[in-house]
């Protein structure tokens, strides 16, 4: 809740906000004047700050701009523009998921993966099958899973007869979070029940000879196995320089790339569509190094019944899962903690389009807010949206996200060497899409009021005209996305200065 504030309050701030959304097209810069008795250096450096629209105006942004200020004491929306408009947040979103996560999961929740049994044991050997089941821990990584192999080691285990069957239905599972997204990018993973590496694979080339050689890794920090589930091949040809398709027997990934795009030496993260598979193929191999035999993987329908727990793997606490997805924007950190969140209810949302539409309900409760769209929890879709009032109003509401941003540099108004202002302070969350730029979080004026922010930049048209195969780097967007984050930027350094 809000410190300090009654329902009364929140009811008034709402329809502040619902007033200035009513307005279209028009900006509401609503900065309060300066209190009786305090110092004229105050007015003056008032006088001296630009007004938004003057912000505005020199940024010669293409597209949309909308803000919202609100005080994080009372809720008032201090000074906004079109702060009712539906925007995409793109990665700003990860912060509303922050609260979602802490809300119905708790700072304390770890993502648990396991290994059990069935059948009898006789000394090491193990007469039934070997089941990995996942948890949706989306940080799980190489070298976690080997210390897991080791445990099972250790667990006297030298023998299974039976099955090595694998569960990764504890979340919904999807080939990719956002369609529209070309193949090749590893921001755009898979999601499931049993994820490795955030659903990426490593592919490296180096020069031999005429040729390369190549190799797909599940690396980590100390382990780096190949795996089976996601192949490269080298092809001739000028374009694309990745083509992707799945297997014949649906159970891998099949990549080429065009030799002549490789150059001299490199690597790059690719993602992986079959996760479970891929996470099991690793495991595999993992305890072949530990003596440990395993069959080829299979799929289960149901959840494991009545199974003898072996060996386990714990994420760190939610808390930490949360300080690293915000610091890192990793998408599907922020996909695995939103559909655990909307499980605790103990109803299983379909897809994460539902689950995103269940985190959409919880903030309308939660917050009061309107008219949300979520389409996942990280931000990445096109199809995500949200008020830049709604916004602040969300990280007013429920300060301890505040606590998972990250430090903003604002430069001191009137220089132009980009020093840096001292005595004011803004935590923040990034979002960079395609001609979508976004930034949300809380400033700490020079008069040490506590304000919480949205600013929601986005040129639409122009982002829904590339064309899928460009979308990883299309022209423009790289200078339009700077023009955004110094307008951002200006607008703090004003907020910090005259409010």
């Amino acid at each position: 809740m809000i410190k300090g504030m009654t329902r009364r309050a929140l009811l008034v701030g709402a329809s502040t906000l619902a007033g200035q959304a009513a307005i279209a097209g028009v900006p509401a810069s609503i900065l309060p004047p300066p209190p009786r008795g305090r110092a004229s250096a105050d007015l003056v450096r008032r006088a001296a700050v630009d007004t938004a629209e003057d912000l505005i105006a020199k940024a010669g942004l293409d597209g949309v701009v909308t803000f919202a200020l609100v005080d994080t004491a009372t809720g008032q929306l201090v000074e906004g523009r079109q702060p009712g408009r539906m925007m995409p947040p793109a990665s700003t979103l990860k912060s509303v998921t922050t609260l979602y996560g802490l809300d119905r999961l708790g700072t304390d929740h770890r993502f648990l993966t396991q290994v059990l049994h069935t059948g009898q044991r006789d000394g090491g050997r193990i007469t039934g099958d070997l089941i990995l089941a996942g948890g949706g821990d989306p940080t799980l990584d190489t070298d976690r899973l080997a210390d897991l192999a080791i445990r099972v080691r250790d667990a006297g285990v030298t023998e299974v007869r039976g099955r090595f069957l694998v569960w990764a239905g504890a979340l919904p599972r999807g080939p990719m979070i956002d369609s529209d997204q070309p193949d090749h990018v590893a921001y755009n993973p898979s999601f499931g029940g049993l994820n490795l590496n955030f659903n990426r694979v490593h592919f490296e080339w180096k020069r031999d000879g005429d040729g390369y050689d190549i190799t797909m890794q599940a690396r980590a920090l100390r382990y780096r196995p190949a795996t089976e589930v996601a192949r490269m091949a080298l092809v001739d040809r000028a374009a694309p320089v990745f083509e992707y398709r799945a297997s014949a027997g649906g159970d891998g990934d099949r990549w080429t790339v065009a030799q002549g795009a490789l150059g001299q030496d490199g690597a790059r993260w690719l993602p992986v569509r079959y996760p479970a598979l891929y996470c099991a193929d690793v495991f595999r191999t993992l305890m072949r190094s530990n003596g440990i035999v395993l069959g080829r993987p299979e799929l289960m329908a149901e959840a494991p019944e009545g199974a003898v727990l072996l060996a386990r793997d714990e994420s760190d606490v939610l808390g930490g899962v949360l300080k690293d997805m915000m610091k890192y924007s990793t998408n599907l950190t922020a996909e695995a903690v939103g559909l655990t969140a909307s499980l605790a209810n103990g109803v299983p949302a379909a897809s994460l389009v539902a689950s995103g539409a269940r985190m959409a309900g919880w903030a309308e409760t939660r917050f009061g807010t309107r008219r949300l769209r979520f389409r996942d929890h990280s931000g990445l879709g096109y199809g995500s949206e949200i008020g830049a009032g709604d916004l602040a109003r969300i990280l007013a509401g429920d300060r301890r996200v505040r606590a998972f941003m990250s430090d903003v540099s604002i430069p001191e108004p009137g220089r132009s060497d980009g020093a840096a202002m001292k005595g004011a302070s803004v935590v923040a969350k990034t979002g960079t899409l395609n001609f979508v730029s976004a930034l949300a979080g809380f400033v700490t004026t020079l008069s040490g009021r506590e304000l919480a922010f949205a600013i929601l930049t986005a040129d639409v048209a122009r982002r829904d005209a590339i064309p899928p195969e460009a979308r990883e780097r299309p022209p423009g967007a790289r200078t339009w996305s700077g023009r955004s984050r110094r307008l951002q930027k200006a607008l703090l350094a004003r907020w910090a200065s005259a409010v």
